[in-house]
């Protein structure tokens, strides 16, 4: 019977390995890519500041307040 589980252990271990792989080169590939993200938008925005635009975007936000609001009910 140590022979059945020690071969098993043995089957498995590449796929698991391969796949931990696999989880850490994604992971930094997509952590690359949101820090490469942060600093372009941080870069953008200097740069739209000095110049004097609007923060990018294309969407001003709305005010908070309750105006445009019906709240559920009907006058």
């Amino acid at each position: 019977m140590d022979n059945f589980w020690l071969s098993a252990l043995w089957a498995i271990t590449p796929t698991v390995l391969l796949g931990l792989l696999f989880w850490f080169i994604i992971r930094s590939i997509m952590k690359a890519d949101r820090v490469e993200r942060e600093a372009y938008a941080t870069i953008e925005a200097e740069e739209r500041a000095k110049r004097g635009m609007p923060p990018a975007g294309g969407v001003t936000k709305a005010p908070t307040g309750s105006s445009g609001s019906t709240g559920g009910t009907k006058e």
